[in-house]
């Protein structure tokens, strides 16, 4: 995952990009890096975030920076923002997503003889510096983008740093946001609205899926309308999604409630304590504990100051350490309960196994796991959000294949909330994790939490439907375009 931001402002945009950039460092990603373009030329900044604080490595370059548009971003593995410059002008680049198609992309570009990949690094070709690629086949920087958006499988949303303006640019098929921010004298654009509020800025619209705009300190431009069919990844609401933000309009905590509120609707077990796996079950057992008039407590402390966010490490064992060592229990609140947990979802269920243990070790009379979406039965292919190397490393998949002796069949069956075959693959789910009951969100329930039509929502990680992938991409005439909020 990963997430930017942008400013184009009449005075200097510098302390707005700083901390516009550092509202992003909850996607849990590796490097960070700034650009802002002063007077004569780029002014750039990278480091490795993946143990310590954005601010941290970022707070002395900025007092060297200047400049009224900058962007910012913080990123998977890949340094940038890249400096590129090319008949089009130069330019800096950032972007967020996942090309799938690297590869067949790179090897199209050797066997033209157009280029050459500088920014080499463990991981390979540097997916930005691709893009870059791509978008210098344009006779302009918004066919070049609308180029790069065309041909790439997975999803990509770009910033642009040029000199007449920031092209913001959102994925072919939305399946990230990009939001349009306002306040007098600068605009902004970011990926989490929670940017926004603390530097003073408005919600001025959603950019629609495909849609190229041009952003200056006096205004937005559009340069190409928005598509059709959008496919804005439900996960966002689940679970990457900063509480205080909004996609589509929608908020990403009230959609929690409303989902703990669908699971508790379901339920009829009895407990004396509901709580969230800290702190992305937050909001939705909150949800669950208000629905059902059922005490809400904490009966673990998350300790934040030094501990990362446990997925973050590549290392299985690394991710295990961190997610014990930040987790400390509060035995006056296990002793003798009956404890229901709300979390996000179960990835591997490596993490949690060890956190139900520790539960029982602290005098817990039973243990009950209500996650807030669906068993993860397929692996991502548009953003990227499970670290697994393997889809069979999910806990849904990697079941349904033990009860399929080894093979992948019947998926349609276990994605099935009603079949036999899903009532075992949970089962199965639940001794392996010692729970007392396990009951996983609904498809159906989740999608009405969300309030968005199940067409303009990516659900492929639950139930492998590609939505609109593959489609031809057609466009919506100006003057309805980025009315979707």
């Amino acid at each position: 995952m990963g997430g930017f931001f942008a400013v184009a402002s009449k005075e200097d945009c510098i302390h707005d990009l700083f901390y516009g950039t550092d509202y992003h460092s909850h996607l849990g990603t590796c490097r960070g890096g700034l650009a802002a373009l002063g007077e004569r030329e780029f002014h750039r900044h990278i480091h490795d975030i993946s143990n310590a604080q954005f601010r941290s490595k970022f707070e002395d370059d900025v007092k060297t920076m200047e400049g009224y548009m900058g962007i910012g971003v913080i990123s998977d593995n890949e340094s940038q923002p890249l400096i590129i410059g090319s008949h089009l002008g130069n330019y800096a680049i950032v972007t967020v997503g996942l090309i799938t198609n690297l590869e067949d992309l790179a090897r199209d570009a050797f066997r033209r003889r157009i280029t050459h990949f500088s920014e080499m690094s463990s991981i390979g070709i540097n997916p930005t510096e691709l893009v870059a690629t791509l978008i210098n086949e344009g006779a302009t920087f918004t066919e070049g983008v609308s180029i790069a958006q065309e041909r790439i499988e997975g999803s990509c949303s770009i910033l642009l740093l040029t000199k007449e303006g920031i092209y913001v640019a959102r994925d072919l098929f939305g399946r990230t946001p990009v939001i349009i921010g306002k306040k007098p004298g600068a605009y902004a654009a970011t990926f989490e609205t929670s940017a926004f509020p603390n530097l003073d800025y408005d919600v001025e619209r959603y950019l629609g899926p495909g849609e190229i705009t041009l952003m200056t300190p006096d205004g937005v431009e559009q340069k190409r309308p928005s598509g059709k069919f959008m496919q804005i990844c439900a996960f966002l609401w689940v679970y990457y999604g900063f509480p205080s933000s909004s996609y589509e309009g929608i908020n990403v905590e009230a959609a929690r409630y409303r989902c703990g509120a669908a699971i508790a609707a379901r339920d009829k077990t009895e407990v004396d304590l509901v709580a969230g796996i800290p702190d992305s079950g937050t909001g939705h057992a909150i949800g669950y504990a208000n629905y059902k008039h059922v005490s809400y407590g904490r009966p673990f402390a998350k300790y934040t100051p030094t501990w990362p966010r446990s997925f973050m490490p590549q290392d299985q064992e690394v991710r295990n350490l961190v997610a014990r060592m930040k987790l400390v229990p509060v035995p006056d609140l296990v002793m003798n309960k009956r404890l229901l947990f709300c979390d996000d979802s179960i990835v591997r269920g490596t993490q949690l196994a060890d956190t139900i243990k520790r539960l029982y070790e602290a005098g817990a009379r039973e243990v009950h796991m209500r996650p807030a979406c669906p068993p993860l039965v397929y692996g991502c292919k548009y953003l990227n959000f499970s670290r697994s190397k393997s889809e069979n490393d999910l806990a849904g998949r990697r079941t349904l294949r033990e009860l399929e002796g080894g093979e992948d069949r019947a998926l349609e069956e276990y994605t099935n909330p009603e079949s036999d075959k899903y009532a075992e693959m949970v089962d199965r789910i639940r001794q392996r994790l010692f729970l007392s009951s396990l009951a996983y969100q609904r498809l159906d329930d989740l999608v009405a939490a969300i309030g968005l039509p199940k067409e303009d929502l990516c659900t492929y990680c639950w139930d492998g439907c590609e939505g609109c992938a593959g489609k031809q991409m057609t466009f919506l005439p100006d003057e309805v375009c980025g009315q979707n909020e």
